[in-house]
């Protein structure tokens, strides 16, 4: 007698045999709802389970499962996970909420050396005190559940991200002065200087310049051999020597000194420096920054020799990045100073002043640009 089967058959519309077709041949949609599909399909023609379970090379119940909620719940429900009851969270909101406090205070400030922390010192930390902290299913937390508890906030406290705080209460306002200088540069460019202003300086210094020697001589590079210059790895450091530059913003020319010390004697040498430079009787202005030398005594003592020679346009602080001198030293950190070594530092200072006459052979114009175009919508705001 042939095996008839008490399972109830199960009838499709035109609407879902079309949509289960669509879905059992679709190359986008999972591998387990497009083998259900087939599964469910197969079984309204006619199949049987074992022999559907042995085309899929898959067991009875799985077949059974599929069938079974087709044929309770509908075709398109079979199709899904039905949401179960799983294990019960062991770590609730408040836990986490916790977890990311602490992420958010320094180690230091816990009683650790460490500055930041890590996800192996948060973890040791929140199994150590979190029973005492009332948390106490946090007892086993390990580093890959913390970090998977920061990431959903997200909360980095392994990394650091500078800022810029700024201190300046008078910061828009300064800026604002020193970006005027910067378009009446460009309106004298073409009209030409007014009557008393002969010049205009974007004025600092770079301290620290290292003299640096080898311990061997640099080997050139030998087509076929190698192709860049060898160094040897050991090296000799000879002292610092510090320039005092400033571009003028008209020519682009360059006027600089190259000293051992930084003090205001330096600063006030630069000074007549540029006295000398310009005609007499005639304002030279120059933006620079808030250093003590440019405005300690001795400044003040030269300035008051020489009245109304010299206009200073501060920037505000932190704000060194306003002074255009700054895209100078750039250019100079990449070209001149980049791997450079010397026997000594009369040396370092000879190569700098001749990279500064050699710049003063073909001027370039440093132009400024950022924020010039808003500038008459701002001084109006301030």
């Amino acid at each position: 007698m042939p095996f008839i089967s008490r399972r109830a058959r199960l009838n499709l519309t035109d609407e879902d045999t079309i949509w289960l077709e669509r879905l059992a041949q679709s190359r986008t949609e999972s591998a387990a709802r497009v083998q259900r599909a087939q599964m469910v399909l197969r079984y309204a023609q006619g199949q049987t389970v074992s022999a559907i379970a042995a085309a899929f090379k898959t067991n009875r119940p799985k077949v059974e499962r599929c069938v079974s909620k087709a044929l309770e719940l509908g075709v398109r429900a079979a199709m899904r996970d039905l949401p179960g009851r799983g294990r019960r969270r062991s770590i609730l909101e408040e836990d986490k909420t916790w977890v990311v406090d602490l992420a958010c205070q320094k180690p230091k400030d816990l009683g650790y050396a460490q500055e930041l922390w890590t996800t192996r010192l948060l973890a040791k930390h929140i199994r150590k005190h979190g029973v005492e902290g009332g948390h106490p299913q946090l007892q086993r937390l390990g580093r890959g559940t913390v970090s998977k508890i920061l990431s959903t906030h997200p909360v980095k406290p392994h990394k650091i991200q500078y800022y810029l705080e700024r201190r300046d209460p008078e910061f828009k306002a300064k800026r604002i002065e020193v970006l005027h200088v910067y378009r009446e540069v460009e309106l004298w460019r073409k009209a030409g200087l007014p009557s008393e202003v002969v010049g205009v300086l974007s004025y600092d210094e770079k301290p620290g310049i290292q003299a640096i020697g080898n311990t061997a001589p640099d080997l050139p590079p030998v087509p076929g051999r190698h192709p860049s210059v060898g160094r040897d790895h050991e090296y000799k450091r000879h002292g610092t020597v510090s320039l005092w530059a400033g571009i003028e913003l008209l020519s682009g020319e360059v006027l600089g000194l190259v000293r051992e010390r930084h003090r205001s004697a330096e600063f006030i040498e630069f000074l007549q420096l540029a006295d000398q430079r310009y005609a007499a009787g005639l304002r030279i202005r120059i933006v620079l920054d808030n250093h003590s030398a440019h405005i300690s005594k001795q400044t003040r003592a030269y300035l008051a020799s020489v009245p109304n020679r010299f206009e200073f346009i501060f920037t505000p602080k932190h704000g060194s990045w306003l002074n255009l001198i700054e895209s100078f030293f750039g250019k100079l950190a990449r070209t001149l100073l980049r791997g450079i070594r010397v026997s000594s530092k009369a040396e370092l200072k000879a190569r700098i002043e001749l990279y500064l006459k050699e710049v003063n052979e073909e001027p370039v114009v440093f132009k400024w640009k950022y924020k010039l175009a808003t500038l008459d919508a701002e001084s109006v705001a301030t």
